[in-house]
């Protein structure tokens, strides 16, 4: 089945923004013909934009499932933040959980009902939405997703040490000094990166896509 989408926009009232706000989303499949439950794509970062999760897109031409990607606030299309750069109580779980509350009610999900997929820090925000039980909400999908920070941490230093010098001791005193956007952190990164995070040489355009979203507007990602 070849894939038909459509891209959009909704307005969203951001807590303490002080400006108009819009949400970008695009949805593969249509929503008034399809009579079951459509799934929610929710991307990492926080920052790193839809694009990598194109790949869901095989589930809507095998199921026909529709999907909704959207670049949360502060990335992508959507409305960014620069001057909330650091600002713990603008850059919250309740922003996002807020926006993700308007999309959902914006495309009209709930009467038929809605699956939510969270990749790494999409999931962390999926599960905090799904705690809530929202109306409609029929399953949540969690990918590569933290339970615990401490332990994702501790699991992160461990696999820092498998790093070989000098990119290792690059990264330790780069993070020290909170240096995540120097040349040298960068360069160091990409051993990690090229390790735990994608293992493709060279990365596909849409995994370069969130890198490049990340380095555009790191306020939330920073922040939190």
């Amino acid at each position: 089945m070849t894939p038909s989408f459509r891209e959009g926009e909704v307005a969203f009232d951001a807590p303490g923004a002080n400006k108009p706000c819009k949400t970008w989303y695009k949805i593969y499949g249509d929503l008034s013909s399809h009579q079951g439950p459509t799934l929610v794509a929710l991307h990492g970062g926080p920052g790193a934009g839809h694009e990598y999760l194109s790949p869901l897109t095989d589930i809507y031409e095998k199921n026909n499932i529709p999907i909704v990607f959207y670049d949360q606030v502060g990335c992508g299309r959507s409305t960014h933040f620069r001057e909330k750069y650091g600002d713990t109580n603008f850059w919250t779980f309740e922003l996002f959980i807020k926006e993700l509350d308007n999309l959902v009610d914006h495309l009209q999900l709930r009467e038929k009902g809605f699956f939510i997929l969270g990749q790494s820090w999409g999931g962390m925000l999926g599960g905090a939405y799904a705690a809530l039980k929202p109306k409609g909400l029929r399953k949540l999908v969690l990918s590569g997703s933290p339970a615990s920070i401490p332990l994702m941490l501790k699991g992160t230093r461990e696999l820092l040490t498998a790093i070989p010098e000098p990119a290792r001791t690059t990264l330790e005193e780069c993070d020290k000094k909170g240096d995540h956007e120097s040349e040298e952190f960068e360069n160091a990164a990409k051993e990690f990166y090229g390790r735990h995070v994608c293992r493709l040489d060279p990365y596909p355009d849409d995994v370069l896509c969130a890198f490049k979203n990340l380095k555009d507007d790191p306020s939330a990602y920073h922040t939190m």
